[in-house]
Protein backbone atom coordinates (compact mmCIF):
# COMPACT_ATOMS: atom_id res chain seq x y z
CA UNK A 1 0.00 0.00 0.00
CA UNK A 2 1.19 3.59 -0.61
CA UNK A 3 2.29 5.65 2.51
CA UNK A 4 -0.75 8.17 3.17
CA UNK A 5 2.13 11.22 2.94
CA UNK A 6 2.46 10.29 -0.88
CA UNK A 7 -1.11 9.51 -1.54
CA UNK A 8 -1.88 12.77 -3.31
CA UNK A 9 -5.56 13.15 -5.13
CA UNK A 10 -5.41 13.82 -8.66
CA UNK A 11 -7.43 16.70 -9.89
CA UNK A 12 -10.94 16.13 -11.38
CA UNK A 13 -10.92 14.83 -15.05
CA UNK A 14 -13.86 14.31 -17.19
CA UNK A 15 -13.32 9.83 -18.36
CA UNK A 16 -15.39 10.81 -21.68
CA UNK A 17 -13.92 9.40 -24.67
CA UNK A 18 -11.10 11.57 -25.79
CA UNK A 19 -10.19 12.65 -29.22
CA UNK A 20 -7.02 11.77 -30.57
CA UNK A 21 -5.28 12.48 -33.93
CA UNK A 22 -8.48 12.15 -36.51
CA UNK A 23 -10.58 9.86 -34.50
CA UNK A 24 -12.02 8.74 -30.92
CA UNK A 25 -9.77 7.10 -28.80
CA UNK A 26 -11.16 3.77 -26.67
CA UNK A 27 -11.39 4.07 -23.14
CA UNK A 28 -10.27 0.38 -22.91
CA UNK A 29 -6.60 2.43 -22.62
CA UNK A 30 -7.94 3.52 -19.26
CA UNK A 31 -7.17 1.13 -16.31
CA UNK A 32 -9.68 0.61 -13.82
CA UNK A 33 -7.46 2.13 -10.81
CA UNK A 34 -7.38 5.20 -12.54
CA UNK A 35 -11.31 5.76 -12.29
CA UNK A 36 -12.20 8.99 -10.62
CA UNK A 37 -11.95 9.13 -7.19
CA UNK A 38 -9.49 6.99 -6.88
CA UNK A 39 -6.43 8.54 -4.71
CA UNK A 40 -3.22 8.17 -6.38
CA UNK A 41 0.24 9.82 -6.39
CA UNK A 42 0.40 11.16 -10.15
CA UNK A 43 3.83 11.74 -12.18
CA UNK A 44 2.83 15.20 -12.61
CA UNK A 45 2.68 15.83 -8.73
CA UNK A 46 5.98 13.90 -8.02
CA UNK A 47 8.21 17.50 -8.18
CA UNK A 48 6.08 18.83 -6.15
CA UNK A 49 6.84 16.27 -3.71
CA UNK A 50 9.75 17.09 -3.87
CA UNK A 51 10.21 20.55 -3.50
CA UNK A 52 8.00 20.01 -0.30
CA UNK A 53 10.34 17.59 1.00
CA UNK A 54 13.55 19.50 0.53
CA UNK A 55 11.56 23.42 1.36
CA UNK A 56 12.34 24.43 -2.43
CA UNK A 57 10.25 26.80 -4.26
CA UNK A 58 8.51 27.06 -7.84
CA UNK A 59 9.36 31.18 -7.86
CA UNK A 60 12.63 31.45 -9.30
CA UNK A 61 13.50 34.27 -6.53
CA UNK A 62 11.82 32.17 -3.78
CA UNK A 63 14.18 28.90 -4.56
CA UNK A 64 17.48 30.74 -4.08
CA UNK A 65 16.38 32.02 -0.75
CA UNK A 66 15.26 28.70 0.21
CA UNK A 67 18.09 26.92 -0.62
CA UNK A 68 20.23 29.41 0.87
CA UNK A 69 17.75 28.85 3.91
CA UNK A 70 18.90 24.72 4.19
CA UNK A 71 22.36 26.03 4.76
CA UNK A 72 21.11 25.67 8.70
CA UNK A 73 19.75 21.86 8.49
CA UNK A 74 23.31 20.47 8.01
CA UNK A 75 23.34 20.17 12.52
CA UNK A 76 20.30 17.48 11.71
CA UNK A 77 22.76 15.28 9.60
CA UNK A 78 23.99 12.29 11.35
CA UNK A 79 27.02 12.09 12.55
CA UNK A 80 27.64 7.82 11.53
CA UNK A 81 24.72 5.61 9.71
CA UNK A 82 24.98 3.52 13.04
CA UNK A 83 22.53 6.80 14.38
CA UNK A 84 19.84 6.22 11.84
CA UNK A 85 16.67 3.91 12.32
CA UNK A 86 17.15 0.98 9.99
CA UNK A 87 14.57 1.05 7.13
CA UNK A 88 12.72 -1.83 5.12
CA UNK A 89 11.97 -2.10 1.45
CA UNK A 90 8.61 -1.76 1.93
CA UNK A 91 8.99 1.68 3.75
CA UNK A 92 10.17 3.16 0.06
CA UNK A 93 7.52 1.63 -1.90
CA UNK A 94 6.11 4.21 -4.06
CA UNK A 95 3.15 3.86 -7.08
CA UNK A 96 2.90 6.52 -9.63
CA UNK A 97 0.83 6.92 -12.33
CA UNK A 98 0.90 8.33 -15.78
CA UNK A 99 -2.80 8.71 -17.11
CA UNK A 100 -2.31 9.26 -20.84
CA UNK A 101 -5.23 7.25 -21.31
CA UNK A 102 -7.24 10.17 -19.64
CA UNK A 103 -5.62 13.27 -19.78
CA UNK A 104 -5.53 15.04 -23.10
CA UNK A 105 -3.00 17.83 -22.32
CA UNK A 106 -0.63 15.53 -20.79
CA UNK A 107 -1.15 13.09 -23.65
CA UNK A 108 -0.02 15.74 -26.05
CA UNK A 109 3.32 16.65 -23.62
CA UNK A 110 4.50 12.75 -24.08
CA UNK A 111 3.36 12.56 -27.93
CA UNK A 112 6.05 12.15 -30.62
CA UNK A 113 5.82 12.45 -34.04
CA UNK A 114 5.44 8.75 -34.97
CA UNK A 115 2.22 8.80 -32.30
CA UNK A 116 4.30 7.09 -30.05
CA UNK A 117 5.54 8.13 -26.50
CA UNK A 118 8.41 10.40 -26.15
CA UNK A 119 10.73 7.73 -24.28
CA UNK A 120 12.86 11.40 -23.18
CA UNK A 121 10.10 12.01 -20.91
CA UNK A 122 9.76 8.72 -19.14
CA UNK A 123 13.50 9.14 -18.49
CA UNK A 124 12.46 12.46 -17.08
CA UNK A 125 9.95 10.86 -14.55
CA UNK A 126 11.93 8.20 -13.39
CA UNK A 127 14.72 10.17 -12.78
CA UNK A 128 12.02 12.08 -10.17
CA UNK A 129 10.63 9.14 -9.04
CA UNK A 130 13.93 7.41 -7.83
CA UNK A 131 14.75 10.89 -6.15
CA UNK A 132 11.39 10.09 -4.64
CA UNK A 133 11.35 6.87 -2.98
CA UNK A 134 15.02 7.40 -1.46
CA UNK A 135 13.66 10.14 0.44
CA UNK A 136 10.94 7.57 1.18
CA UNK A 137 13.82 5.65 2.58
CA UNK A 138 15.64 8.35 4.79
CA UNK A 139 12.00 10.31 5.81
CA UNK A 140 12.07 11.71 9.56
CA UNK A 141 8.78 12.58 10.96
CA UNK A 142 10.21 14.89 13.30
CA UNK A 143 11.85 17.10 10.77
CA UNK A 144 9.69 19.28 8.79
CA UNK A 145 12.06 19.49 5.77
CA UNK A 146 14.87 17.24 4.70
CA UNK A 147 18.76 18.13 5.69
CA UNK A 148 19.63 15.47 2.80
CA UNK A 149 20.39 16.77 -1.01
CA UNK A 150 19.82 13.56 -2.79
CA UNK A 151 20.96 13.47 -6.24
CA UNK A 152 21.45 10.74 -9.42
CA UNK A 153 24.91 9.05 -9.60
CA UNK A 154 24.04 6.61 -11.76
CA UNK A 155 21.41 4.75 -14.24
CA UNK A 156 23.24 1.30 -13.67
CA UNK A 157 20.30 -0.29 -16.34
CA UNK A 158 17.27 0.18 -18.20
CA UNK A 159 15.96 -2.79 -20.11
CA UNK A 160 12.96 -2.60 -22.27
CA UNK A 161 10.85 -5.67 -22.46
CA UNK A 162 8.43 -3.78 -25.21
CA UNK A 163 9.04 -1.89 -27.87
CA UNK A 164 5.73 -0.33 -28.54
CA UNK A 165 4.44 2.36 -25.74
CA UNK A 166 0.77 3.22 -26.84
CA UNK A 167 0.64 7.16 -26.09
CA UNK A 168 -3.17 6.99 -25.22
CA UNK A 169 -2.91 4.23 -22.44
CA UNK A 170 -2.42 4.73 -18.67
CA UNK A 171 1.14 3.95 -17.19
CA UNK A 172 2.54 2.65 -14.01
CA UNK A 173 5.09 3.31 -12.17
CA UNK A 174 6.59 0.88 -9.15
CA UNK A 175 9.75 0.88 -7.04
CA UNK A 176 11.83 0.46 -3.94
CA UNK A 177 14.88 0.76 -2.42
CA UNK A 178 16.64 -2.94 -3.00
CA UNK A 179 20.18 -1.72 -1.61
CA UNK A 180 22.10 1.08 0.64
CA UNK A 181 25.68 1.67 1.53
CA UNK A 182 26.47 4.07 3.85
CA UNK A 183 26.22 7.39 1.33
CA UNK A 184 24.58 6.02 -1.71
CA UNK A 185 21.36 3.82 -2.43
CA UNK A 186 20.02 1.75 -5.38
CA UNK A 187 16.28 2.04 -6.09
CA UNK A 188 14.79 -0.74 -8.64
CA UNK A 189 11.54 1.25 -10.79
CA UNK A 190 9.03 -1.66 -13.02
CA UNK A 191 6.81 0.83 -15.21
CA UNK A 192 3.61 -1.19 -16.76
CA UNK A 193 0.83 0.42 -19.21
CA UNK A 194 -2.57 -0.54 -18.87
CA UNK A 195 -3.55 -2.32 -22.54
CA UNK A 196 -5.83 -5.11 -23.88
CA UNK A 197 -7.41 -5.09 -20.47
CA UNK A 198 -4.26 -5.49 -18.37
CA UNK A 199 -0.93 -4.43 -17.10
CA UNK A 200 1.86 -5.27 -19.07
CA UNK A 201 5.48 -5.07 -18.21
CA UNK A 202 7.62 -2.12 -20.79
CA UNK A 203 10.74 -1.68 -18.75
CA UNK A 204 12.92 -2.40 -15.54
CA UNK A 205 15.17 0.25 -14.37
CA UNK A 206 17.88 0.31 -11.32
CA UNK A 207 19.23 4.07 -10.47
CA UNK A 208 22.18 4.68 -7.87
CA UNK A 209 21.74 7.64 -5.83
CA UNK A 210 23.99 9.35 -3.69
CA UNK A 211 22.77 11.66 -0.38
CA UNK A 212 24.92 14.45 0.13
CA UNK A 213 24.79 17.37 2.84
CA UNK A 214 22.05 20.87 2.42
CA UNK A 215 25.36 22.34 0.60
CA UNK A 216 25.28 19.41 -1.97
CA UNK A 217 29.26 19.46 -1.17
CA UNK A 218 29.91 16.65 1.39
CA UNK A 219 28.50 12.71 1.34
CA UNK A 220 25.97 12.21 4.24
CA UNK A 221 24.88 9.11 5.52
CA UNK A 222 21.78 7.25 4.95
CA UNK A 223 19.09 4.73 6.99
CA UNK A 224 20.82 1.31 6.13
CA UNK A 225 18.32 -1.30 5.04
CA UNK A 226 17.03 -4.53 6.44
CA UNK A 227 15.85 -7.23 3.64
CA UNK A 228 13.07 -9.33 4.61
CA UNK A 229 12.41 -12.35 3.41
CA UNK A 230 14.15 -14.39 0.42
CA UNK A 231 12.79 -12.47 -2.32
CA UNK A 232 14.26 -9.04 -0.78
CA UNK A 233 17.55 -10.88 0.43
CA UNK A 234 18.11 -11.72 -3.39
CA UNK A 235 17.29 -8.30 -4.10
CA UNK A 236 19.93 -6.90 -1.84
CA UNK A 237 22.84 -9.36 -2.83
CA UNK A 238 22.37 -8.04 -6.55
CA UNK A 239 22.25 -4.53 -5.46
CA UNK A 240 26.16 -5.61 -3.65
CA UNK A 241 26.91 -7.53 -7.16
CA UNK A 242 26.11 -4.71 -8.85
CA UNK A 243 28.40 -2.54 -7.06
CA UNK A 244 31.37 -4.94 -7.36
CA UNK A 245 30.80 -5.08 -11.11
CA UNK A 246 30.79 -1.56 -11.31
CA UNK A 247 33.91 -1.10 -9.29
CA UNK A 248 35.72 -4.26 -11.77
CA UNK A 249 34.43 -2.02 -14.99
CA UNK A 250 35.57 1.00 -13.70
CA UNK A 251 39.07 -0.21 -13.41
CA UNK A 252 39.54 -2.28 -16.48
CA UNK A 253 38.24 0.72 -18.03
CA UNK A 254 39.69 1.90 -21.48
CA UNK A 255 40.93 5.07 -20.80
CA UNK A 256 43.05 3.23 -17.33
CA UNK A 257 44.38 -0.13 -18.89
CA UNK A 258 45.18 -1.65 -22.49
CA UNK A 259 43.16 -3.57 -24.11
CA UNK A 260 43.27 -7.39 -23.54
CA UNK A 261 44.83 -9.86 -26.04
CA UNK A 262 41.09 -10.28 -27.67
CA UNK A 263 40.44 -6.79 -28.26
CA UNK A 264 43.50 -6.02 -29.79
CA UNK A 265 43.25 -8.87 -32.45
CA UNK A 266 39.89 -7.06 -33.40
CA UNK A 267 41.51 -3.81 -33.54
CA UNK A 268 44.76 -5.47 -35.97
CA UNK A 269 41.60 -7.16 -37.94
CA UNK A 270 39.98 -4.05 -38.66
CA UNK A 271 42.64 -2.31 -39.46
CA UNK A 272 43.79 -4.61 -42.10
CA UNK A 273 40.67 -4.75 -43.48
CA UNK A 274 41.17 -0.82 -44.31
CA UNK A 275 44.40 -1.48 -46.27
CA UNK A 276 44.81 -0.21 -49.50
CA UNK A 277 46.09 -3.57 -51.24
CA UNK A 278 47.61 -1.56 -54.51
CA UNK A 279 49.72 0.08 -52.03
CA UNK A 280 52.27 -0.86 -49.84
CA UNK A 281 51.24 1.72 -46.92
CA UNK A 282 49.85 1.81 -43.45
CA UNK A 283 48.62 5.20 -44.57
CA UNK A 284 46.65 4.66 -47.25
CA UNK A 285 43.01 3.64 -46.19
CA UNK A 286 40.21 1.95 -47.70
CA UNK A 287 36.51 1.53 -46.84
CA UNK A 288 35.15 -1.85 -47.04
CA UNK A 289 31.92 -2.03 -48.71
CA UNK A 290 28.46 -2.01 -46.60
CA UNK A 291 30.74 0.21 -44.31
CA UNK A 292 30.95 3.91 -42.95
CA UNK A 293 33.70 5.54 -41.02
CA UNK A 294 33.42 6.36 -37.14
CA UNK A 295 34.30 9.90 -38.16
CA UNK A 296 31.07 10.20 -40.20
CA UNK A 297 28.70 8.94 -37.85
CA UNK A 298 28.28 11.76 -35.35
CA UNK A 299 25.51 14.07 -34.59
CA UNK A 300 25.91 16.93 -31.64
CA UNK A 301 24.01 19.88 -30.35
CA UNK A 302 24.12 22.62 -28.30
CA UNK A 303 21.86 23.76 -25.18
CA UNK A 304 21.43 26.62 -23.21
CA UNK A 305 20.83 26.00 -19.72
CA UNK A 306 17.94 27.93 -18.84
CA UNK A 307 16.07 27.92 -15.20
CA UNK A 308 13.44 26.65 -16.18
CA UNK A 309 15.16 23.11 -16.40
CA UNK A 310 16.82 23.24 -13.07
CA UNK A 311 15.93 20.64 -10.23
CA UNK A 312 14.55 21.15 -6.75
CA UNK A 313 19.11 21.95 -5.89
CA UNK A 314 19.20 24.75 -8.15
CA UNK A 315 20.66 22.82 -10.92
CA UNK A 316 19.89 21.51 -14.37
CA UNK A 317 17.83 18.39 -14.14
CA UNK A 318 19.59 15.14 -14.46
CA UNK A 319 16.29 13.98 -16.05
CA UNK A 320 16.21 16.92 -19.07
CA UNK A 321 19.97 15.95 -19.85
CA UNK A 322 19.05 12.13 -19.97
CA UNK A 323 16.01 13.24 -22.13
CA UNK A 324 18.93 15.81 -24.27
CA UNK A 325 21.30 12.87 -24.45
CA UNK A 326 18.54 10.15 -25.45
CA UNK A 327 16.88 12.22 -28.12
CA UNK A 328 20.32 13.51 -30.02
CA UNK A 329 21.23 9.36 -29.70
CA UNK A 330 17.76 8.46 -31.15
CA UNK A 331 18.33 10.94 -34.22
CA UNK A 332 21.68 9.54 -34.85
CA UNK A 333 21.11 5.95 -34.68
CA UNK A 334 18.10 6.90 -37.16
CA UNK A 335 20.32 8.87 -39.49
CA UNK A 336 22.70 6.04 -39.59
CA UNK A 337 20.61 3.12 -39.96
CA UNK A 338 18.22 4.79 -42.53
CA UNK A 339 15.00 3.54 -40.56
CA UNK A 340 13.32 4.26 -37.08
CA UNK A 341 15.68 2.73 -34.44
CA UNK A 342 14.04 0.93 -31.12
CA UNK A 343 15.58 1.56 -28.03
CA UNK A 344 16.77 -2.01 -26.40
CA UNK A 345 18.75 -0.97 -23.41
CA UNK A 346 20.47 2.12 -21.48
CA UNK A 347 23.04 0.94 -19.70
CA UNK A 348 25.55 2.97 -17.43
CA UNK A 349 24.34 6.46 -17.46
CA UNK A 350 27.62 8.44 -15.26
CA UNK A 351 26.48 11.89 -13.43
CA UNK A 352 29.83 13.26 -13.10
CA UNK A 353 29.56 16.94 -12.44
CA UNK A 354 26.51 18.95 -12.00
CA UNK A 355 25.43 21.38 -14.70
CA UNK A 356 24.99 24.68 -13.13
CA UNK A 357 22.13 26.86 -14.38
CA UNK A 358 23.53 29.27 -17.38
CA UNK A 359 25.70 26.79 -18.85
CA UNK A 360 26.55 25.75 -22.43
CA UNK A 361 26.35 22.40 -22.79
CA UNK A 362 27.73 20.74 -25.68
CA UNK A 363 26.40 17.38 -26.57
CA UNK A 364 28.19 15.01 -28.77
CA UNK A 365 26.62 11.23 -29.89
CA UNK A 366 28.96 8.79 -31.71
CA UNK A 367 27.71 5.34 -33.21
CA UNK A 368 30.49 3.03 -31.57
CA UNK A 369 29.59 -0.40 -33.07
CA UNK A 370 27.40 -1.91 -34.61
CA UNK A 371 26.55 -5.68 -35.31
CA UNK A 372 23.62 -7.09 -37.63
CA UNK A 373 20.75 -4.68 -36.66
CA UNK A 374 21.99 -3.50 -33.78
CA UNK A 375 23.58 -0.03 -33.22
CA UNK A 376 25.08 1.44 -30.01
CA UNK A 377 25.39 4.99 -29.58
CA UNK A 378 27.90 6.66 -26.66
CA UNK A 379 26.27 10.57 -25.99
CA UNK A 380 28.89 12.78 -24.47
CA UNK A 381 28.35 15.78 -22.34
CA UNK A 382 30.13 18.59 -21.45
CA UNK A 383 29.87 22.08 -20.22
CA UNK A 384 31.68 24.90 -22.42
CA UNK A 385 32.83 27.85 -20.36
CA UNK A 386 32.67 30.89 -22.45
CA UNK A 387 34.96 32.73 -21.37
CA UNK A 388 37.99 30.38 -20.49
CA UNK A 389 37.04 28.05 -23.49
CA UNK A 390 37.36 25.73 -21.18
CA UNK A 391 35.30 22.05 -22.03
CA UNK A 392 34.33 19.90 -18.50
CA UNK A 393 32.72 16.79 -19.14
CA UNK A 394 29.86 16.31 -17.35
CA UNK A 395 27.73 12.83 -17.89
CA UNK A 396 28.62 9.78 -20.65
CA UNK A 397 25.43 7.95 -21.84
CA UNK A 398 25.21 4.76 -23.31
CA UNK A 399 22.28 3.49 -25.61
CA UNK A 400 22.02 -0.09 -27.49
CA UNK A 401 19.01 0.28 -30.31
CA UNK A 402 17.43 -2.27 -33.11
CA UNK A 403 16.39 -1.70 -36.07
CA UNK A 404 14.03 -3.55 -38.68
CA UNK A 405 16.94 -4.69 -41.32
CA UNK A 406 20.76 -4.71 -40.99
CA UNK A 407 22.93 -1.61 -40.82
CA UNK A 408 26.40 -0.86 -41.83
CA UNK A 409 29.45 -1.83 -40.23
CA UNK A 410 30.83 0.79 -38.41
CA UNK A 411 34.64 1.26 -39.02
CA UNK A 412 37.46 2.80 -36.54
CA UNK A 413 40.47 5.08 -38.27
CA UNK A 414 42.43 6.52 -35.41
CA UNK A 415 43.52 4.24 -32.15
CA UNK A 416 40.80 6.89 -30.26
CA UNK A 417 37.87 5.50 -32.08
CA UNK A 418 39.36 1.81 -31.83
CA UNK A 419 39.20 2.38 -27.78
CA UNK A 420 35.58 3.88 -28.57
CA UNK A 421 35.08 0.41 -30.80
CA UNK A 422 35.75 -1.38 -27.87
CA UNK A 423 34.41 0.37 -25.27
CA UNK A 424 30.92 0.15 -27.27
CA UNK A 425 31.65 -3.33 -28.20
CA UNK A 426 31.69 -4.28 -24.21
CA UNK A 427 28.18 -2.07 -23.39
CA UNK A 428 26.81 -3.91 -26.58
CA UNK A 429 27.44 -7.43 -25.33
CA UNK A 430 26.74 -6.54 -21.44
CA UNK A 431 22.98 -5.52 -22.84
CA UNK A 432 22.49 -9.44 -24.75
CA UNK A 433 24.22 -10.74 -21.40
CA UNK A 434 21.28 -9.34 -19.26
CA UNK A 435 18.65 -10.11 -22.44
Amino acid sequence: MLSPRFRLLRSGASLTTRTFSRGPVSLQGKAPDMSEGNAHLLMSNVRNRLREIVGASTNWRDHQQALADRLSLSNQLAGSQDELPVRRMKDSYIEAHLPLGTDPTLREKYLNYLKGVRFGRILEDLDSLAVLICYSHTHNKALQRSPLSIVTALVDKIDMRKQIIHPDCDIKFTGHVTWVGKTSIEAKMHMSQYHGGAYTPVLDATFVMVARDPENKRAAFVNPLKPEGIEEEKLFQQGEINKTRRIELSTASLLKVAPTAEERKIVHTLFLNTLDNKTVSFRSRVLPPNSVWMEDAKVKGLEICHPQERNIFNRIFGGFLMRKAYELGWANACVYGGCRPNLVAVDDILFRKPVEIGSLLLLSSQVCFTEGKYIQVRVHTEVLDPLTRQHNTTNVFHFTFVTDKDVPNIVPQSYGESMLYLDGKRHFNQTLESQ
